[in-house]
């Protein structure tokens, strides 16, 4: 997995794990990409089972979903944010040099 798809996954689940009830539309207007790659993105999350995909049954809008963090999903955050602060460090650290 490259850095950009790594980055493009953590933004999605950090933004999805405060705002579960976004539409597709809105995250990807967060996100910067346009619907169809937002769609994709979420698609193969929930493949891998990353996040889950549930009805939106309290609200007016029927057809709403929310997008749910699973316990994989939480896990695969941590080591992606763990990951990047790694690559931080040691880009800080050349430069130190």
């Amino acid at each position: 997995m490259n850095t950009s798809s790594t980055e493009i996954r953590y933004r999605i689940l950090k933004i999805l794990e405060q705002n579960p009830d976004l539409t597709q539309r809105q995250l990807a207007e967060k996100l910067g990409l346009s619907l169809g790659k937002c769609n994709y993105c979420l698609r193969e999350l929930v493949k891998k089972g990353i996040v889950k995909i549930e009805r939106f049954t309290s609200s007016s809008n029927k057809a709403g979903y929310l997008y749910v963090l699973t316990p994989h999903g939480i896990e695969q955050k941590a080591k992606i944010t763990a990951a990047f602060l790694q690559r931080k460090m040691r880009e800080y650290e050349e430069l130190q040099r």
